[in-house]
């Protein structure tokens, strides 16, 4: 029988005001896909759906301004085949990974990425009806840069 750890997760962080919600679903799926470290790294599927986090804007106030940093979220599950993870291990190397995209991707956007353990049922409950779904990919799949990088 094979052995898999499910976790729930949260990630959020502060994107460019232009920033691509579903390019930011890609890229935290993409960063996920082999975590721990060099040599000792191991496969891992995130799944889940991306959504803004916008302030809400009283009545009488001014929405945010044109340049001002959004605020995204995933909720979803990071799924580990194989025995021997631990749901801390899981998302600290998730943590490093999602934090290593988005720095690379958008540059310093003033934080890093928070990734939390969450319950199950919150990422049921707490998705946002109009959030975008973010798929997984397969293990074996290219990366998307690499696709771009090969197509100059």
């Amino acid at each position: 029988m094979l052995d898999t750890l499910i976790v729930p997760l949260f990630v959020t962080t502060d994107l460019p005001p232009d920033a691509d919600l579903a390019g930011f679903g890609r890229l935290l799926a993409e960063s996920a896909r082999t975590l721990g470290g060099e040599g000792a790294g191991y496969d891992a599927v995130l799944s889940g759906k991306v959504f803004w986090l916008d302030r809400p804007v009283a009545p009488g106030q001014h929405p945010p301004a044109v340049s001002e940093s959004r605020f995204a979220g995933l909720l979803g599950h990071v799924t580990v085949p194989g025995a021997g993870h631990t749901s801390r291990q899981v998302v600290a190397d998730v943590r490093r990974a999602v934090g290593a995209a988005v720095t690379g991707h958008y540059g310093d956007v003033g934080v890093l990425p928070a990734v939390f353990a969450i319950r199950d049922s919150d990422v049921r409950e707490r998705t946002p009806d109009d959030a975008l779904p973010v798929d997984p990919l397969p293990v074996d799949a290219v990366p998307v840069d690499a696709l771009l990088t090969a197509h100059r």
